[in-house]
């Protein structure tokens, strides 16, 4: 989770503010699990839905968000999330495409991940130490981010979502039916409708 008093990185401008918490689509829900549209218009419509975005992600304790994850059908997502150092990095990218590092620079880090629109549950899923993406800012600007620690594993689970593709899908059976136990013993603590009305 991304410390507010942190040092803030943000070398394309601060994250949209003014949108409306929205309620978390889950798991299972037809648009979670379809390649998402290319954003091809860059107007004030695209500027609001990543400013409900940052509050729903803000209001949800998270440190990334993608548009589907509100209902949304169009490839972006929001992030605020740390890096391996500390250091705090925030920014949108629409239309992301990630590049992970191949041959002897792969290097897997099996730590604990978890998704928003499968709450409350983490279990151990292995991804790429360091990633990079590159895709388009809010006015269609081409945007880069790259780093490691909890950012790369940000920036590929967020991209995923843009694909259809959720972090369960990467997982050991074994490990999904954990995740699934895990949720489904926390389910009263997340309403249909959170996190409309969450205290943050």
């Amino acid at each position: 989770m991304a410390e507010e008093n942190a040092p803030e990185h943000a070398p394309y401008g601060q994250l949209p503010t003014g949108g409306a918490v929205r309620p978390m689509t889950r798991w299972g829900t037809e648009v979670m699990h379809r390649r998402q549209q290319q954003v091809t218009v860059f107007d004030d419509a695209l500027r609001q839905l990543a400013a409900d975005m940052v509050a729903t992600m803000y209001a949800a304790e998270g440190v990334g968000l993608a548009a589907c994850q509100i209902g949304e059908d169009v490839a972006m997502f929001v992030f605020d999330c740390p890096d391996a150092a500390g250091e705090r990095w925030v920014g949108v990218v629409c239309n992301p495409v990630v590049t992970l590092p191949e041959g002897r620079d792969r290097v897997l880090d099996e730590d604990l991940e978890g998704c928003l629109s499968y709450p409350g549950a983490f279990v151990s899923c292995a991804r790429p130490d360091t990633a990079r993406v590159d895709g388009a800012g809010l006015d269609g600007e081409p945007v880069t981010f790259q780093g490691d620690g909890l950012l790369a594993r940000c920036l590929q689970h967020e991209t995923d979502h843009t694909q259809g593709v959720v972090f369960g899908d990467r997982i050991s059976d074994r490990n999904r039916k954990k995740l699934r136990k895990e949720h489904d013993k926390l389910a009263d603590e997340f309403p249909p409708e959170w996190p409309v009305g969450a205290t943050a």
